[in-house]
């Protein structure tokens, strides 16, 4: 197996602080990143490298149910001056559909991306986000891609993995897949901690069939792609059960077929989304084997 190998990102806080602005690079990279929140937009206005070309991401949450949610937009420099920064602002003035609590600027230290680089990075990191199912998508349209030559494409390939990495360690794993796939396993999920153990919740309640699946990741338990749900929830399902529905319900199709998959922080709130009903998770979901997660978790 290959070793890999180190990298080195420069996080500098430009407020002395974690919750203020900062300012992320990599040695022999010429991409600059800022993590801006929103109530900091206007120390910001002087800053050279906004005003250049670049991609920026809006975060937030849903007014109606604090859903995450990410807005993908370019902007580029103009005779004014002006370039990120403007743009920034001109969604804070007009901001309806969302409250987006901070922005992540990438652009570059020499301003060289032109109009054909900006269209092609916010394309593929649109596309990026919607895959990975973390966040919604706010965007009306799906940006246009763009035509880059293959040499240029490669390039900005490269630039997106290290704005992926650089996002990461600013804890927004926004364009991350939540299972990534590997076509040497037949397409079983890989992760870490559990090395493809699939856990199963199989039931059949009065005619209404659960088959779901799930692994465990390092962020949590994660209901895969293609779990039969339950249909209808019991008079005393949680709340918190109902609200995952109602929030993921144009990722499950009209046979109650889960299309995605999905993270959850902990085994029982996956369970109560699949049976719409008190559940520990636990105890619930189970190897092909019926051991238990908790004994599984327990070395037995």
């Amino acid at each position: 197996m290959k070793k890999k190998t180190g990298r080195t990102i420069n996080v500098f806080l430009m407020d002395g602080t974690p919750d203020g602005k900062i300012k992320c690079t990599i040695g022999n990279w010429i991409g600059v990143v800022y993590k801006i929140p929103i109530k900091e937009l206007d120390s910001c206005r002087e800053r050279e490298e906004l005003k250049y070309s670049g991609v920026y991401f809006l975060i937030g949450a849903s007014d109606k149910d604090s859903e995450p949610v990410i807005y993908v937009g370019q902007a580029r420099s103009r005779k004014n001056g002006e370039g990120t920064n403007q743009r920034l602002n001109e969604h804070h003035s007009k901001s309806k559909d969302f409250f987006w609590s901070e922005a992540i600027v990438l652009t570059t230290s020499n301003n060289s991306l032109g109009a054909t680089e900006i269209s092609y990075l916010e394309n593929r990191f649109f596309s990026l986000a919607n895959e990975a199912h973390r966040y919604k998508v706010v965007n009306n349209n799906e940006p246009p891609k763009g035509n880059v030559t293959e040499e240029k494409e490669s390039e900005l390939e490269e630039f997106i993995e290290n704005a992926r990495l650089v996002m990461s360690v600013l804890g927004r794993r926004v364009f991350e897949p939540i299972v990534k796939k590997s076509a040497k396993q037949n397409n079983l999920p890989v992760t870490p901690v559990t090395t493809n153990v699939i856990f199963l919740i199989k039931q059949e309640i009065k005619g209404d069939k659960v088959n779901a699946r799930a692994i465990r990741t390092p962020e949590g338990i994660v209901v895969l792609s293609g779990s039969k749900l339950r249909e209808k929830p019991v008079r005393s399902c949680p709340k918190d059960a109902k609200a995952n529905r109602r929030k993921y319900r144009d990722l499950i199709d009209e046979n109650h077929i889960l299309q995605a998959d999905i993270l959850f922080d902990t085994p029982s709130s996956a369970a109560k989304f699949v049976l719409l009903r008190s559940a520990n998770g636990n105890t619930e979901w189970k190897t092909k084997e019926g051991i238990t997660l908790s004994q599984y978790e327990k070395g037995y």
